[in-house]
């Protein structure tokens, strides 16, 4: 089975690895899957690319220029038929809108993984993008959200439709062992070593990460432990106000920005607690790296997280926004740290029985074969 998956990245968070996580799986499993990664005219290798070369992954970069490029998608799509690709793979708004708003053609199935909105500023380019990315999950065949909760983020008009499962994000459990060996940047392991307990924030560096709140929090975990320190790995349009709000607190000797980070699991299992205080997720590959490494989490319950996090597991925050909360939630968690043994070994095997790599590779490819059946009894109503 010949499958393109479809991104454009601009980085390496939890959508792209679990890109990379599923196409190394499928690849395992013999089907014939290649990464289709776009981006303007003129950039360099992304990222996702380099790390798909790394691993050996088939890739093919296709530089464009940017916003609804229609001649692309059709350029794309000849490509791919050239080359006997059976079904379509997006991983993000762009090649939704792309292909299934404005060039899908009924002769080779679209499926796409809904990984969740960013929210952004009501009419901003990136508010119509998401407007338009509603609309293309009307003619996509298969829409596949990665939790059960994240329904309440599409409307009535797609729920509708009987094209809308459930596929849970997959980790490669051995990789992410892997990794976590690595060292650190020379500045990195410095800071790590002046520093303790240590907390890391991971995520793109926007408003929806809440990580303001994070910062605000940091000023009160302070207070008890003063030699503490915050890691924030990502980058985004947040960054530079996020830097000069710690330097507003006071905080600059002892946050640390790095920016994008190619090895996350290296950083998470030398810190003391991961936390997420988003306003909007799906279900986080950070979060699933975390539990495997059997680091203590506190996140905002929002999404696919509170599964996750049941019975103990992780720490849950009800009051969204709210940084005393975080704070309190924090520090309860470091001050009890050495007695979280039996939850994180329950969160460790959770990951393993529930959230493998190779399970998500089984369920998307069941659903591939299903898409491909009933194109081969030409039936287009999925």
């Amino acid at each position: 089975m010949k499958v393109l998956h479809l991104i454009d990245s601009g980085g390496l968070y939890g959508a792209e690895r679990m890109l990379l996580a599923l196409v190394k799986e499928q690849l395992d499993a013999g089907l014939d899957p290649i990464i289709l990664s776009a981006g303007e005219i003129g950039i360099d290798s992304k990222p996702i690319e380099l790390e798909a070369m790394r691993l050996n992954l088939p890739l093919k970069v296709w530089r464009m220029r940017p916003g609804l490029n229609l001649k692309a998608a059709k350029e794309i799509r000849s490509w791919a038929s050239e080359i006997g690709i059976e079904l379509f793979h997006s991983h993000g708004f762009k090649f939704n809108v792309l292909m299934g708003l404005f060039w899908h053609k009924r002769n080779v199935p679209l499926i796409s993984t809904f990984h969740g909105y960013l929210h952004a500023p009501r009419f901003s380019k990136l508010w119509l993008y998401e407007k338009l990315d509603r609309l293309s999950a009307l003619r996509i065949d298969s829409l596949v959200l990665v939790g059960e909760a994240m329904r309440h983020e599409l409307p009535d008009f797609v729920l509708s439709k009987k094209n809308v499962v459930s596929i849970r994000n997959g980790l490669d459990i051995e990789r992410v062992k892997e990794m976590a060996k690595s060292d650190l940047a020379p500045k990195t392991n410095v800071f790590f070593k002046s520093h303790e307990p240590l907390i890391i924030g991971v995520g793109r560096l926007s408003p929806e990460k809440g990580f303001d709140n994070l910062l605000m929090a940091f000023t009160k975990i302070k207070e008890n432990f003063s030699t503490a320190g915050l890691v924030l790995a990502g980058d985004g349009p947040e960054r530079a106000r996020l830097e000069n709000m710690a330097i507003e607190l006071g905080l600059s000797d002892d946050v640390l920005f790095l920016g994008y980070v190619e090895n996350i699991p290296a950083l998470m299992a030398r810190s003391s607690i991961l936390v997420m205080p988003s306003f909007s997720e799906g279900l986080p590959i950070t979060l699933l790296e975390a539990l495997t490494l059997k680091v203590p989490v506190v996140a905002s319950s929002v999404g696919e997280i509170p599964v996750l996090l049941e019975e103990g597991v992780g720490f849950l925050l009800k009051n969204i926004g709210d940084y005393r909360e975080i704070a309190e939630s924090v520090s309860s968690v470091l001050v009890n740290i050495n007695a979280l043994g039996d939850s994180l070994n329950y969160g460790y095997s959770k990951v393993v029985d529930y959230f493998s790599a190779s399970m998500m590779s089984k369920k998307y490819t069941d659903q591939y074969k299903r898409l491909l059946r009933i194109y081969s009894l030409n039936k287009v109503d999925v």
